[in-house]
């Protein structure tokens, strides 16, 4: 151990130096739901439910958002590898304008599904609050984009704090609002599931809007901002950052979608079941967007290695960051495992919701080494820019093996929403084994021609 050690420890203090920042500002994303989960879970079962369908289903959403702004990233590592530094400021132009296209079609995607929730044999008092939810969500999508595409442009360039000193404000703000707005402090009226929705849009525009103005006039950014306009775009570049956004965001929607495919199954088997799923995926989300911060980080280090051609650098830090989130997810484990039924009492007093919700953290508890190392073996081989293989494998994973095996072991052999949680877990080990042989394979061939 200590041998391992010595020989990653340079990679092992890069790689946190880069990703603690990236992990702390991906979570971000997920403790907005977190917190919406939280604040609305003391006033009942339906509202909790509500939160729990509307952002199972705008998870798929953002989602999307977040793999078309990655197919910034490793372009801008790449171009800073080779000292591109005006080639940086094009890709930004285009990115921008790639993104926002992309959120205005993400706002009428959200609008369409939240006025049909009702055809989705869901409880009618949990799809009428959902849609009202799905309003305010489809309003935050627009000004998320712009944060994503000045942030995947700043960590593309190795500055990753900015990011997330903007997200834990921006959390700490939501939970203020959604408080004041849900509970009707400061003689407010108490505005329900629509204080959370309200909350919510605010952090995000308000985090669009300081994530582009710190990058548009912070100096450090001035050398690679010089060709920064949207006077000459050009239809190739828009086309190479959309060759490799469309099939990152492929690779989430295929994972995501099968969690909010399975959030759907569980709301056939009732509102008690549909509300512990919630809480017992939210807190797996956090940890599998905090194993998502060391992808993003490891996704950066490959394309700067790549761009350098420095090809043994590039698997040592991938493995490095391989180890990495194997611990990281090792102690997620640990807690979801001790902490199975006091977690959930973070969320609501219901003793039935957290009876069922302790039993799913425990399967949760089970995947998580290959939940972290999946979405670590995806970051790595974006940075290579390999990107559709890895999209077929995701693909295979969830929706050809974990999804139908969760219905056939939730509906045909009788094991309700934890065989539907045991479907899942099959389909990340699926995926973390196919990817890390991927890895292996691509580095070895690229050391040999090297």
């Amino acid at each position: 151990m200590k041998t391992l050690y010595t020989r990653y420890k340079t990679y092992y203090k890069d790689n946190f130096r880069l990703a603690y920042p990236v992990v702390i500002s991906q979570l971000g994303h997920t403790l907005v739901g977190l917190s919406d989960s939280i604040i609305i879970g003391h006033t009942g079962r339906v509202p909790l439910a509500a939160v729990a369908l509307g952002n199972s289903l705008f998870t798929v959403f953002m989602v999307t958002g977040i793999g078309m702004s990655y197919g910034l990233t490793p372009l801008i590592a790449q171009a800073n590898g080779r000292g591109q530094h005006g080639r940086c400021g094009r890709l930004l132009a285009h990115s921008l304008v790639l993104n926002s296209i992309t959120g205005i079609l993400l706002f009428a995607g959200i609008l369409a599904l939240g006025n049909n929730l009702g055809r989705m044999d869901q409880p009618a008092d949990v799809a009428m609050q959902a849609e009202i939810f799905l309003q305010y969500l489809a309003a935050s999508i627009l000004p998320l984009m712009i944060y994503l595409t000045f942030k995947q442009f700043a960590e593309g360039l190795g500055f990753t704090r900015q990011a997330m000193n903007i997200s834990i404000i921006g959390n700490v703000l939501n939970i203020v609002i959604g408080v004041t707005l849900v509970y009707g402090l400061f003689g407010l009226p108490e505005m329900g599931i629509a204080g959370v929705g309200i909350a919510t849009f605010t952090d995000r525009l308000l985090m669009g809007f300081a994530m582009a103005y710190y990058v548009l006039k912070a100096p450090r950014f001035r050398p690679y901002l010089k060709a920064f306009s949207f006077r000459k775009m050009q239809r190739a570049l828009l086309a190479k950052i959309a060759g490799i956004g469309t099939p990152v965001a492929l690779q989430y929607i295929f994972e995501v979608s099968a969690f909010s495919g399975a959030a759907l199954m569980v709301g056939w088997i009732g509102t008690a079941e549909l509300a512990a799923h919630q809480i017992a995926i939210n807190l797996a989300s956090m940890t599998y967007m905090m194993a998502s911060g060391l992808s993003a980080a490891a996704g950066i280090t490959s394309g700067n290695n790549l761009g350098r051609r420095s090809f043994s650098d590039l698997r040592r830090s991938a493995i490095a960051s391989y180890h990495m989130v194997l611990v990281m997810m090792g102690i997620a484990a640990l807690v979801f495992v001790l902490g199975n039924r006091l977690l959930p009492m973070l969320y609501t007093g219901d003793q039935a919701v957290i009876h069922i919700a302790s039993g799913l953290l425990i399967i949760a508890a089970f995947f998580q080494l290959f939940d972290g190392t999946q979405v670590v073996g995806l970051g790595v081989l974006r940075g290579l820019g390999d990107v559709m293989v890895p999209t077929i494998i995701t693909f295979m994973a969830y929706w050809v093996f974990g999804l139908p095996v969760g219905y056939w072991l939730g509906f045909h052999a009788g094991f309700g929403v934890e065989g539907i949680w045991w479907g899942l877990a099959i389909g990340l080990l699926a995926a973390s084994a196919l990817l890390f042989f991927r890895f292996q394979s691509t580095t070895r061939r690229m050391e040999r021609l090297a």
